[in-house]
C-alpha cells in the first residue's frame, strides 16, 4: 500500500455563513497550495449548497504533520462557519498523527486492496 496519508473532512455550512465560508475556503486553499507534500486538497459542495467534503492527500506522514500547524491556524475560523460532521482516515496513521486528529473523532478505514496511479500511468504502492 501507499505511504500517502489520506483523509476526508465532512461538514455543513452554518446558516448565513456561506459568504464567510467562501472567503475562508479560498484563503485556506491558497495557503495549503504552498505545502510541498500536499498532493490533493479538494473541496466539494453538495446540491444543497451547504454539505461539504474536503479530500486531503499527503505524500507521507511528514507532509501531513507539516499541514497540522496550518489547520491549527484556521481551525477556529473554520468551526465558526462549519459544523464538522465527520472525519474519515483512509490509511494507517503513526501514533503522533492519531493523537493530533483524535479531537475530530476519526473513523479509521483499513486499506485492504486496490491501487493508485500517478500522472504518468505507472502504478504506485
Amino acid at each position: 500500500m501507499s505511504d500517502n496519508i489520506i483523509w476526508t473532512v465532512a461538514g455543513r455550512i452554518k446558516d448565513g455563513q456561506r459568504p464567510a465560508f467562501d472567503a475562508l475556503m479560498e484563503e485556506m486553499v491558497e495557503t495549503v497550495r504552498k505545502e510541498p507534500g500536499t498532493i490533493n486538497y479538494e473541496w466539494t459542495i453538495g446540491q444543497d449548497n451547504r454539505t461539504l467534503q474536503v479530500y486531503e492527500r499527503y505524500k507521507d506522514a511528514q507532509a501531513a504533520e507539516t499541514h497540522l500547524p496550518t489547520w491549527g491556524s484556521f481551525s477556529g475560523r473554520f468551526t465558526e462557519v462549519v459544523d464538522i460532521t465527520g472525519f474519515v482516515v483512509y490509511c494507517d496513521l503513526p501514533d503522533n498523527l492519531r493523537e493530533a486528529v483524535a479531537g475530530l473523532n476519526p473513523v479509521y478505514m483499513t486499506p485492504i486492496g486496490g491501487f493508485a496511479k500517478n500522472g504518468t500511468g505507472a502504478t504506485g504502492n
